[in-house]
């Protein structure tokens, strides 16, 4: 069975006089997955957000929301509605506590009550700021601030949720917060579209991801493909004695592909081309050449090294 998808555009295009922010992008995010759109500064991701959010109308191109086509003019509310969009500069009213400005927002949205006040208490239970709801926003953490900034943004129970740069300034702490909220958010069934230049919590998060340049999406993936396809096995070898004899085992094996000296000198990062069999079979043939290895790690390129390769690839 083909899920259904949440987002699909057609030749999505927006030129602002000379300059195209977004250049043809036929973008697919099917229902429920959490998508990852990665990409220097300048590279057009904020344009697209705001256009699959009606802030801003397309030069070219359609875009449909679980299969329906999304404009800005008056044809579709009920469509709109169903949007969530927290951009990158939020909108906040310090003098307001928290409840009266999700209440406020609520309102906006036509949440009666009592769903209303019981959708209230539901968000601020899982921003975790159920204690501060008669605190005045001025009195918040950055970090409480952006909680409380999604808390407004799904209030209305959106099917699609759109996240420009969420964690941008936030601490460890606070983006761990954060995370834990998105993946709620997802086991609840919304789609989620997210940017940002963390790409540790992108890779915790994402089923899928987008990378953009220059106005174009050049790459758009489940992220499981994208280490298959383009992510090196990296294996992390110490041992206790010489490095030499383990140096020259290393060039005498043909599924080596190179390797670097780590900075304490007793340890190797090697880029090894074989699958898991490989892997046992080429820690076997290092301890049947007695070499004292007090470690060996397989892992795998992570998603920012792959994406500092697919931008090196771009400019080439």
């Amino acid at each position: 069975m083909v899920k259904e998808l949440a987002i699909r555009t057609c030749g999505l295009t927006k030129q602002f006089d000379r300059h195209v922010a977004v250049n043809d992008v036929d973008l697919e995010i099917q229902a429920g997955e959490v998508y990852g759109l990665i990409g220097p500064n300048g590279a057009g991701k904020t344009t697209l957000m705001r256009m699959l959010a009606t802030a801003e109308e397309p030069t070219t191109g359609e875009i449909y929301i679980n299969g329906d086509r999304l404009l800005r003019d008056k044809t579709n509310p009920t469509l709109k509605r169903r949007l969530g969009y927290l951009p990158d500069d939020y909108p906040l009213y310090d003098d307001l506590t928290v409840w009266d400005y999700l209440d406020y927002f609520a309102r906006l949205y036509r949440l009666r009550e009592p769903r209303r006040t019981q959708r209230l208490h539901e968000v601020l239970e899982l921003i975790q700021l159920g204690n501060k709801r008669h605190s005045q926003i001025s009195t918040l953490s950055r970090g409480m601030k952006q909680r409380l900034c999604l808390a407004r943004t799904i209030i209305h129970e959106p099917i699609l949720l759109l996240l420009d740069e969420p964690v941008s300034g936030l601490d460890p702490i606070a983006r761990m917060h954060f995370r834990e909220m998105i993946k709620a958010l997802q086991e609840a069934g919304m789609t989620i579209l997210i940017s940002s230049h963390v790409l540790s919590d992108l890779a915790e998060l994402c089923t899928s991801v987008g990378i953009m340049e220059l106005g174009f999406l050049v790459e758009s993936a489940s992220l499981k493909q994208l280490y298959q396809r383009l992510s090196r096995q990296q294996i992390l070898l110490s041992t206790l004695g010489n490095l030499e004899p383990l140096l020259s085992e290393l060039k005498n094996h043909c599924l080596v592909e190179e390797w670097e000296v780590m900075l304490d000198k007793q340890s190797v990062r090697v880029y090894f081309s074989g699958n898991q069999e490989d892997s046992a079979l080429f820690l076997r043939s290092l301890i049947e050449a007695n070499i004292p290895l007090s470690e060996f790690h397989c892992t795998q390129e992570d998603l920012e090294t792959i994406f500092l390769k697919l931008g090196h690839k771009q400019a080439s």
